[in-house]
């Protein structure tokens, strides 16, 4: 049977010139103009192993070598150090095409787009990221990211492990209560306090490449959904050089870079979700309709109101991607009280209109959505959906945006001009 993604592809590359040559299909195949269609090509690989990525527990090997493969891993890296100089909303695009076919190639994607958006933004002038953003955009590297720690329940603002400068060398060890896809990653960015007498709030952010580390393990991954993440714990130990410290304060970067770029990926991945079981309640719809002369099922209404539920979770996604876009350069824009409780708001809200849009695909496609088993089945994209409101839970986000919350005034008017 012809897979969701298949279809997409083929209908994006309808019309294309047969007679075109082998050597003209390459000289286009890496090319910015064309990312979508190599995004669909990845998504392809990714829907055909989706289940047994679920089923196992697994790392999606076949849908990352596919990622390398179509070279979507060094996107964002600029033109100057051998990228594509990939804009957010296009990441957005790609997670949202990849959330379709396998939840977890999704987010692993995902992740490792906030980790290069993060040095990206903050890596101009430290010859040794500028160095590791041309070996992210040659050799395709994966970038895993370890930002929670010991107790510290998701906080990741509040580091406990501390970097431990030796001449031009330092030493960090962390116990790493999650870090996805650790043991498949070629390179690891993770949070510590600057120095072992600095508060826990005075963080850095180390790039460390693989031969930099070791990890232990210290706890397993056996999930309800979101399994291919593989996201276990670890005892993390690095001995690396000190330049794989950056040099802006990771306040700075998580604020301007790490928080928008995670909302806006992550939420792009769950609407990709809620889009792939959308996709199968209609079919099931039409299905049924089709063969009852006409008649919907008792639970089409359902499939109504998730696609008009959808429709605005995207438009949501889209409006913060472009509003990012175009203040990411000014820091007090970033700053700002009400760039931050929107982006705050993306995650919480997305998450759960996500959620509700996966539950009223499965209520419009009845028992075939229920069963594990059948081309109707939505049983994994709902167990995949409710991780979104718990990965950083939403009520830790909302308590921590109460304060801020309280000082906005209800706007009085619609928009924010009257013409």
């Amino acid at each position: 049977m012809t897979t969701a993604a298949q279809r997409r592809y083929e209908s994006g590359m309808a019309g294309v010139d047969e007679a075109v040559t082998i050597d003209a299909i390459a000289s286009k195949i890496f090319s910015p103009q064309n990312l979508l269609e190599r995004a669909e090509q990845a998504a392809v690989i990714a829907e055909a192993h989706a289940a047994a990525v679920d089923a196992d527990g697994r790392y999606p090997a076949e849908a990352m070598s596919a990622r390398r493969e179509n070279r979507l891993l060094g996107i964002m890296v600029p033109t100057a150090y051998g990228g594509e100089s990939a804009s957010v909303s296009r990441i957005a695009d790609v997670c949202y095409i990849l959330g379709q076919s396998c939840a977890s190639t999704a987010m692993i994607y995902a992740m490792h787009q906030v980790k290069a958006a993060c040095l990206i933004d903050h890596a101009a002038g430290q010859p040794s990221m500028e160095s590791f953003m041309r070996r992210v955009a040659a050799e395709q590297l994966l970038i895993a990211s370890s930002t929670t720690e010991g107790n510290n329940g998701g906080n990741v603002r509040s580091s406990e492990g501390a970097v431990r400068r030796d001449g031009d060398r330092f030493t960090l060890d962390r116990n790493a209560s999650c870090i996805s896809y650790g043991e498949s990653a070629d390179a690891l960015m993770t949070t510590a306090r600057r120095d072992p007498s600095a508060p826990n709030a005075d963080q850095v952010l180390v790039v460390v490449h693989k031969d930099d580390y070791t990890l232990t393990p210290t706890g397993g991954w056996d999930t309800l959904g979101m399994r291919g993440t593989v996201s276990a714990g670890f005892q993390l130990h690095v001995d690396a050089s000190f330049e794989q410290v950056m040099n802006v304060p990771y306040a700075g970067i998580h604020t301007q870079s790490m928080v928008p770029t995670a909302h806006i990926f992550w939420t792009s991945v769950w609407a990709g979700i809620a889009a792939a079981a959308l996709e199968k309640a209609r079919r099931f719809v039409r299905m049924v309709s089709r063969k009852s002369g006409g008649n919907p099922p008792p639970g089409a209404l359902h499939m109504t109101r998730a696609m008009s539920a959808h429709t605005m979770l995207r438009a949501l996604i889209e409006q913060t991607a472009r509003k990012y876009e175009a203040i990411k350069h000014d820091p007090d824009a970033i700053n700002g009280m009400d760039f931050q409780n929107e982006i705050v708001a993306l995650k919480v809200d997305a998450s759960e209109m996500a959620a509700d849009i996966v539950m009223k695909a499965m209520r419009a496609g009845g028992l075939a959505a229920y069963r594990l088993d059948g081309e109707f089945s939505i049983a994994r994209h709902l167990r995949d959906i409710l991780a979104a409101p718990i990965m950083i839970h939403n009520d830790r986000i909302l308590g921590g945006a109460i304060a801020s919350s309280m000082m906005r005034e209800v706007p009085r008017r619609l928009t924010a001009e009257v013409q």
